[in-house]
């Protein structure tokens, strides 16, 4: 509601698309990130667990490829909209930021590669299913509805993205984060506010 002056949803995937360009001509590769970028910036769990821990967050900002980046930037557009309908600049900055942290958090503490291999993760996944929780979170308890029905949908949305070289405890973590997030800011807002805001949110396009 209060994030209309700041628009953080085209600034954060202005600033996605902006680090992937970057990492294209470093590699000289626009279809893919070089490794020599993921290695540093990406989350490499074993050189976190050595020090690297700023990895935990500017993962969020590396993709693997063109399509990665592509794929994620659409579902932030529709979700990141929504959030702007629903939160103020701070809830929404936190939702995303802190949600992306619990996901690599998450996979810092149980990723596992096969064979011995390097667990490496990259990508905002974890901080858009944040977005996605707590918008539909917040718009069923706004309305006074039952919260199932916005958990099996959000739930459903999570299991149908798992699948081979998906992190599936980054979706998951920050699914999480922002269902109980989402919930908190819903449950501590006054009824008119929750009206002007569910107002606001069934005249967007979405």
């Amino acid at each position: 509601m209060n994030c209309e002056k700041y628009k953080p949803t085209y600034i954060l995937i202005g600033l996605n698309v902006a680090i992937y360009i970057i990492g294209a001509i470093i590699g000289g590769n626009a279809l893919q990130t070089p490794d020599s970028v993921v290695v540093v910036w990406g989350q490499v769990n074993k050189l976190v667990f050595e020090g690297f821990y700023w990895q935990l967050f500017t993962s969020m900002f590396i993709h693997a490829s063109i399509f990665h980046l592509v794929g994620n930037m659409v579902f932030l557009f529709i979700f990141g909209l929504r959030g702007e309908e629903m939160f103020s600049l701070s809830e929404y900055l936190g939702i995303y930021l802190l949600g992306g942290l619990a996901g690599n958090i998450l996979s810092l503490a149980f990723g596992v590669a096969p064979g011995g291999m390097l667990f490496i993760s990259v990508g905002a996944s974890g901080a858009i299913f944040a977005l996605f929780g707590a918008c539909i979170i917040y718009d069923r308890h706004a309305v006074r509805q039952s919260i199932l029905g916005a958990l099996v949908f959000a739930f459903f949305l999570f299991f149908i993205n798992t699948g081979e070289g998906v992190n599936v405890l980054a979706h998951f973590g920050g699914l999480v984060f922002g269902l109980i997030g989402g919930y908190m800011i819903a449950s501590r807002r006054k009824p008119e506010q929750h009206v002007s805001r569910e107002f606001r949110y069934r005249n967007t396009p979405f």
